[in-house]
């Protein structure tokens, strides 16, 4: 049994629950507890922690998708309560970024390797990686031949120190392994959903029951969802538990043209799956 419960997301399930732009979950599996993302800030990510009954509960390891801040601006605080917790992230995860939105101002993260590593147990690495047993990083989602989800405004500095379009390189998800198939927990897939489920099928032969998390499919064409939905239909018809930059309406529309589960998975709400 895996068991998720969302700590942050954009919208509050419960009244106790703050909601911000951002995304924590807690993976619950036989060999441990895991942190997906901290969500944007200390604060609202303390207060669900404490709310939700979580506060002291022992964590196995954290991980994050990818490193804007609405990923991990909870993540100083989490490692204050849990220092040396091992913690899981793509090697390129380091890499200033930037928003040109209203001005430019950071968006990337906060803490800088050599802070990491004083402050936990860093694992950093571009291949898959096996946090616990049933539960590992898909690495880098490539190739990337279908649509990517990203956002005109966001800019990564490459090595010459230019700023350029975020490539979004560290973006990943998790693969969780139950005992009649996997499921597919994202952060925000900016890699592009249909390339991630290409990199778990690279990965794993076992049949896909449910994909969760932030999809990035806010903005995405008609096109592009249909396209989806034919991949999720012959992939089994697996359930959809979407958040944060899923989208209202694309939950919507894939609820009347998806013939498997559809749902929306809010702060507070839990999976059991």
């Amino acid at each position: 049994m895996l068991r998720l419960t969302c700590v942050v997301e954009n919208k509050a399930a419960r009244p106790a629950l703050r909601a911000e732009h951002g995304l924590a979950v807690l993976v619950e599996a036989a060999d441990g507890r895991v942190l997906w993302d901290t969500g944007g800030s200390a604060d609202v990510f303390l207060h669900n922690w404490k709310a939700l009954g979580l506060e002291g509960t022992p964590l196995s390891a954290a991980a994050l998708s990818h490193a804007h801040l609405d990923h991990t601006g909870g993540l100083a605080a989490l490692l204050k309560a849990y220092p040396g917790l091992p913690l899981y992230a793509h090697a390129d995860i380091a890499r200033p970024r930037f928003s040109l939105r209203d001005g430019i101002y950071a968006q990337g993260l906060i803490l800088q390797t050599e802070a990491l590593a004083a402050a936990a147990d860093l694992h950093l690495s571009a291949e898959a990686q096996e946090i616990l047993p049933g539960v590992r990083t898909t690495g880098t989602v490539a190739p990337r031949p279908h649509p990517t989800g990203g956002a005109p405004h966001l800019r990564a500095m490459d090595d010459a120190g230019r700023l350029i379009a975020d490539p979004y390189a560290d973006d990943m998800s998790l693969i969780l392994e139950g005992s009649d198939g996997v499921v597919l927990l994202c952060g925000c897939c900016h890699a592009g959903l249909r390339n991630t489920i290409g990199r778990l099928r690279a990965l794993t032969s076992a049949p896909l029951r449910a994909v969760a998390g932030g999809t990035h499919l806010h903005e995405a064409p008609r096109p592009e969802l249909d396209a989806i939905v034919d991949l999720l239909e012959a992939a089994g018809r697996p359930a959809i538990y979407l958040n944060h930059c899923s989208g209202d309406k694309t939950l919507a529309y894939l609820a009347s043209v998806y013939e498997g589960q559809v749902a929306a998975f809010h702060g507070g709400d839990v999976l059991e799956l």
